[in-house]
């Protein structure tokens, strides 16, 4: 397929409608973007090479200009020689000088036509290339959304999962089997006079600290009151 047909493929191209088809819209937009990038490549080395055939035509009818310029010089030294006979040959080398110029001229406008077409068409393709790239990105995102979603509910529905909730039961079984026998020692078993008697003394201990720190406290604030008063007297 030659680069023109191609590239005419590539703008006239629905890139939706490719990747609607397509088994492997990642692989596909791969491809297609491959494709775009060196058929650019291949529509700018064209360009190159008709903006340089531009520039050689361009050289060749300045020279040719010049040429022309001077056999009408040589024509007009011999006219006024009288020799009308030379001046009949310059002129004639100065017409086919004309003729050239005229094909080259018919050919830089060619040139012309042709390198405005290819700025035309990068500008086409080149848009095409973004286009691709941003539905490249948007795929590559939702890609990564779904591979992500999918993982998560692979290990939600898991049977490893499950086995492990199963596990996680016949440790806690286990563990309230334990709890269970240590608190079987206890049944039956009352409070012991001993133990009864024992509260008592504790709690008579704790009511003498607690007096002993009130009247401790009530010195204090009594002391503190007459050092005020006798400030007071002195003032």
């Amino acid at each position: 397929m030659g680069i023109f047909s191609r590239l005419s493929d590539i703008i006239n191209s629905n890139i939706n409608s490719i990747l609607d088809r397509a088994e492997d819209p990642d692989k596909i937009i791969r491809l297609v973007i491959q494709e775009m990038e060196d058929t650019l490549v291949e529509v700018r080395s064209s360009a190159a090479k008709a903006i340089a055939d531009q520039k050689d035509v361009e050289r060749k009818l300045g020279r040719i200009g010049d040429a022309e310029a001077e056999w009408q010089r040589k024509a007009e030294l011999a006219l006024s020689k009288d020799r009308e006979d030379l001046a009949k040959a310059a002129l004639l080398e100065k017409a086919k000088l004309a003729d050239m110029a005229e094909h080259l001229g018919n050919e830089l406008e060619h040139l012309k036509s042709v390198l405005a077409r290819h700025e035309e068409d990068v500008l086409k393709l080149e848009a095409k290339l973004r286009e691709a790239k941003a539905k490249k990105q948007a795929l590559s995102a939702r890609h990564a959304t779904v591979s992500n979603s999918l993982r998560v509910r692979r290990s939600i529905t898991s049977p490893k999962l499950e086995e492990a909730f199963e596990r996680f039961e016949k440790v806690e079984r286990r563990i309230d089997r334990i709890e269970g026998e240590v608190e079987s020692y206890d049944l039956g078993q009352g409070r012991t006079l001993d133990q009864e008697i024992a509260d008592l003394e504790m709690e008579e201990a704790i009511e003498s600290e607690l007096d002993a720190l009130k009247s401790k406290l009530a010195k204090s604030s009594a002391k503190s009151a007459k050092k005020a008063e006798a400030a007071e007297g002195g003032e």
